[in-house]
């Protein structure tokens, strides 16, 4: 554990690797150096091993070290000026030529043990630097060098220096596990980051879900989800509901403005909470107005029993607010049920809401109404006589309607 808290704060130290948060560039810099961090072990072993065989085999020792100095110069270069996309190139060259270059001096496919396999190292790393086309290049001149491995095989076979056969099968185990352990831990970190990354988008998604449904009703946001982006829809029968507080600009005068702001929150969510309970569809708020329906977007025939209801309770709630927060509060409800048409507008910040007659109507309700009462027309009171209590009619005259008859609900029977 300590060893790779070392080798983490080293990559971080030399390489600018941020491995708690990685960026593409950070996780091609972390890449690369996992790759040389590999070859320069594997090349440790190469010469190690074909040292101990004598000065004839200095040729074959010569490449590994070669490649040694070479990388370990292009990481100075790279450290020195900052030069990152200097350090890949080099790299990916090395990584490329380099096995090869064994394959070739120990004496082709069978003496080396297929040293040659670790070039692949090179468009593996240029995929996971670089990106899928900027890799093509490096994994044809992988194809173009193994072909031509495979042409002069027989010239490089002829020139073989004599290698033992345990030393053979043990460059075997080193190219195959060693190589396909790379690759197994390279493709498991990227999948551990798409994992990661996924989860983070699942998270995301969520989230915006969750912020679309606060702003339009649920199936409104599946449409527009789905490309639905013109919404218009004509409701027979809906029951619409103004709500507004009585007073409220002098009492934004005598109190300061985040006790405005949480007096509003709290009122709301409490109306938010009873839309809810009752499946009632909150359009919007103005200032101190709460605007709902009920029968749109979703179709229901008790929609005037759902609106009737949550108003009651509303000015049950609206009491318990204002005593919490030691403020007189009070308020004004108008009703109005009849024909309605329903949209959403906008292109960047949508917004549903409806139109018609009956909401200009049930605003008049509520605006005409005594302070702390719930006004409905003679439509709503008509479809909730059965079950709820109303004072006598009255007659109002209403700006573009004339006189028509209200009715002010009281209570459920």
């Amino acid at each position: 554990m300590t060893e790779n808290l070392a080798l983490k704060s080293i990559l971080s130290r030399e390489f600018w690797i941020d491995l708690s948060n990685p960026t593409p560039a950070s996780l091609g810099q972390s890449i690369l150096s996992l790759l040389v961090f590999a070859e320069t072990l594997v090349c440790f072993f190469w010469i190690y091993a074909f040292s101990g065989l004598g000065d004839g085999y200095a040729v074959i020792a010569a490449v590994p070290y070669f490649y040694l100095v070479a990388s370990y110069f292009s990481l100075f270069i790279c450290y020195r000026y900052k030069r990152f996309e200097y350090l890949i190139f080099t790299q990916l060259v090395l990584l490329l030529v380099m096995p090869f270059f064994m394959q070739w001096a120990i004496g082709g496919f069978a003496a080396s043990s297929g040293v040659a396999i670790w070039a692949i190292l090179a468009p593996v790393g240029a995929l996971m630097i670089l990106g899928t086309r900027q890799s093509t290049p490096w994994f044809l001149l992988f194809l173009g060098l193994a072909f031509i491995s495979w042409k002069l095989n027989y010239y490089f076979a002829g020139n073989a220096m004599p290698i033992p056969e345990h030393l053979k099968d043990s460059f075997f185990l080193m190219n195959i596990s060693g190589t396909s352990s790379i690759l197994y831990g390279v493709l498991r970190y990227f999948q551990s980051q798409k994992e990661r990354i996924m989860a983070s988008l699942a998270l995301e998604q969520a989230r915006s879900e969750k912020l679309l449904l606060n702003i339009l009703p649920a199936p409104i946001a599946l449409r527009l989800k789905e490309n639905d982006m013109r919404i218009a829809d004509y409701y027979g029968a809906v029951t619409v509901m103004f709500a507004d507080l009585v007073d409220f600009t002098p009492m934004s005068e005598k109190i300061s403005p985040i006790q405005l702001i949480d007096m509003l929150s709290q009122v709301f969510l409490r109306f938010d909470q009873l839309a809810e309970k009752y499946q009632v569809e909150k359009i919007k708020t103005i200032g101190d107005s709460y605007m709902a329906v009920s029968g749109a977007p979703v179709v229901c025939d008790d929609h005037t029993h759902r609106i009737a209801a949550m108003a009651l309770e509303m000015n049950a709630a609206l009491k318990e607010v204002g005593a919490k927060l030691g403020l007189d509060l009070n308020m004004r409800i108008g009703i109005h049920t009849g024909p309605v048409v329903a949209g959403v507008i906008g292109s960047i910040k949508f917004s549903y809401d409806l139109w018609g007659d009956t909401v200009n109507l049930a605003s008049r309700m509520e605006q005409t109404c005594t302070p702390g009462t719930i006004q409905v027309t003679q439509q709503t009171q008509q479809l909730l006589q059965d079950a709820y209590v109303f004072s006598e009619g009255a007659s109002i005259e209403v700006k573009g309607k004339g006189v028509i008859e209200t009715f002010v609900l009281q209570s459920h029977q």
